[in-house]
């Protein structure tokens, strides 16, 4: 939760929650943190593993007493009077609250020829591998920035990794635009094309008939492949 003005801001520590972001001061600086003015009864602290999410070593490295800060709450105890503060922005979503089955909208930050990476708010991007795309298996249809419906397929904690899948609200395929062929594919095409012209037409590949049509296919691929390169 986010402050962007006064109506919003807290008036007491009862009413502070986690991720809740703060504007604040330094008041003082400790070894094992530092104490920050959040304009409330009592002062937030910001631990010294919380600085950065980055190792520090000094806290006086990273901050100095009046400096003004930006923080979030990460624990709040009211009965204490307790304010734990982390200078590193959280996560919208942490590891704890994904779950498998679970429906996301996320933002495409990296697309590579076996999947793309998506920004579902978690700490880090999940995997769509091109097995889970579907008809659209091909990668370079999508541009970083794209927004998409996934569906967590798989977590693994340990290694903080999220594998996703197209979801069902994904647009369907009849209702999206068809993709052009890329040159090998048309030139694919027109080959078997020629080949049925020429009653070579290619039989089901079962049976006996299995190692023909193989060698058939394969004579088709390599004059497409000498076609491309020339």
């Amino acid at each position: 939760m986010e402050l962007t003005n006064t109506e919003t801001r807290p008036t007491s520590i009862a009413e502070l929650r986690p991720k809740m972001r703060l504007e604040g001061v330094i008041r003082k600086v400790e070894l094992y943190g530092a104490f920050v003015d959040i304009g409330l009864e009592r002062d937030g602290l910001i631990h010294i593993s919380q600085l950065s999410d980055k190792p520090v070593s000094r806290v006086a490295d990273v901050v100095r007493e009046g400096q003004k800060v930006t923080v979030w709450v990460t624990q709040v105890d009211p009965r204490q009077g307790r304010v734990a503060l982390t200078l590193v922005k959280p996560p919208d979503v942490e590891w704890k609250e994904l779950a498998e089955g679970q429906t996301h909208t996320g933002r495409i930050v990296r697309v590579e020829r076996y999947g793309l990476f998506v920004d579902i708010g978690a700490e880090r991007p999940g995997l769509l591998h091109v097995r889970e795309m579907g008809k659209y298996n091909r990668p370079e249809m999508y541009r970083v920035g794209d927004e998409i419906e996934v569906r967590i397929l798989q977590l693994d904690r340990r290694k903080k990794r999220i594998d996703l899948t197209l979801a069902e609200t994904e647009m369907p395929p009849e209702e999206r635009e068809e993709p052009l062929p890329s040159p090998i594919e048309l030139a694919f095409r027109r080959a078997l094309e020629e080949a049925q012209r020429q009653g070579k037409a290619l039989p089901v590949a079962t049976g006996k008939n299995r190692r023909r049509h193989q060698a058939e296919q394969d004579e088709i691929l390599s004059q497409t492949l000498r076609q491309i390169s020339r």
